[in-house]
């Protein structure tokens, strides 16, 4: 494999292919000034994808390989993973769709694991057609907690605007039972230090949404904010970790509150994405933070019901790569800033 002037090699995943994933794929790499940015290979099938593009009438040339090593910069490589025929019906839930998802997708993870791209980012599956046997996950990011070193955290980004979660896919009913401090310790840290190897952020400031309405009132609408989260925020502050809060969820967006900080922290799902994507849906990225490898992916989902109309906006796919080969160079960077000034001037002696 060549790289095209240092270039990050990019790998793709295509999630569910009766949904929009393929299209915003095929329309990002429409472009063809993408292909200066990176180097790219899409781990699917090229008669596949080849179909879908007729189908939708996108215009971006194709380049078919059967190994990983025989990907060429400035081309749309392919790398056929499977051979035979999959019915492709746009809108339909199919469990066969599915599997080839998840193949794609762990495929993907295992070359990222074994270095042969650089980051990977994933289009949208359906959580429901890729449970089996061999995978029990309830999305991408439980299983690249398994696969990559580090501890995942979830962590929307939409420019300056971060929103990381204390617990993500877990019904709201089991949430206040995972709530602790040793998570919240464990999340916070990851947070912290992502956002300085990753966002160049210097001392970065960290605000913690509160668990329950108003952050408990103090202890009138539960314990928690006070019991667990107020103590294991005061004691990272000790630390030199500048954590603030807990604050009242109901108004933190609102007020413009959000603005003040790095990164957000909510407590479960709905209570940090749905005001993340009431104000950047559709351009925002879903980063799985706190990983040896570099995973991005849009933060929309299979959108079945506009699949194979051609009219799926790109913009959050794009904002993906973008994101994605950004850490990327920004890891390199920190790694070259905290490497230990002494070798450095050993070697240049």
């Amino acid at each position: 494999m060549t790289r095209k002037d240092g270039n990050a090699i990019v790998g793709i995943s295509i999630g569910d292919l009766n949904g929009i994933g393929a299209e915003v794929i095929l329309k990002t790499f429409e472009d063809t000034r993408m292909l200066e940015l990176c180097t790219l290979v899409i781990f699917g099938n090229v008669k596949i994808l080849s179909f879908i593009k007729k189908a939708l009438n996108i215009n971006c040339n194709l380049h078919g390989i059967d190994s990983i090593d025989q990907v060429v910069p400035g081309k749309v490589n392919v790398l056929n993973i499977w051979r035979e025929g999959v019915n492709i019906e746009f809108g339909k839930n199919d469990e066969t769709v599915g599997k080839y998802a998840i193949l794609s997708f762990t495929t993907a993870v295992t070359a990222l694991k074994e270095k042969h791209i650089d980051v990977l980012v994933t289009a949208p599956i359906n959580k429901y057609n890729i449970q089996s046997e061999e995978f029990k996950f309830p999305g991408h990011t439980d299983y690249l907690d398994q696969e990559l070193e580090g501890d995942a955290l979830m962590l929307m980004v939409q420019d300056n605007l971060r929103v990381g979660l204390l617990t993500d896919h877990i019904p709201v009913n089991e949430v206040a039972s995972h709530l602790t401090e040793e998570l919240i310790r464990k999340k916070i840290l990851t947070i912290n230090k992502t956002l300085t190897q990753d966002f160049c952020i210097n001392r970065p400031k960290i605000a913690v949404l509160g668990f329950n309405p108003h952050s408990g009132d103090n202890g009138v609408i539960g314990r928690e904010d006070d019991d667990i989260i107020k103590p294991a925020l005061g004691r990272l502050f000790e630390e030199g970790v500048l954590v603030f809060g807990p604050f009242s969820a109901d108004s933190f967006f609102g007020s413009g509150q959000y603005e003040k900080y790095d990164a957000v922290i909510a407590g479960y799902h709905d209570q940090g994405l749905i005001p993340f994507k009431t104000l950047a849906f559709g351009k925002g990225v879903n980063y799985t933070a706190g990983l040896s490898g570099i995973r991005t992916s849009p933060d929309h989902g299979t959108a079945y019901e506009i699949a194979g109309k051609g009219q799926a906006d790109n913009t959050s796919f794009q904002e993906a790569l973008y994101l994605a080969l950004d850490i990327f160079n920004n890891r390199q960077q920190y790694s070259e800033i905290s490497s230990n000034p002494l070798k450095i001037k050993e070697k240049q002696l």
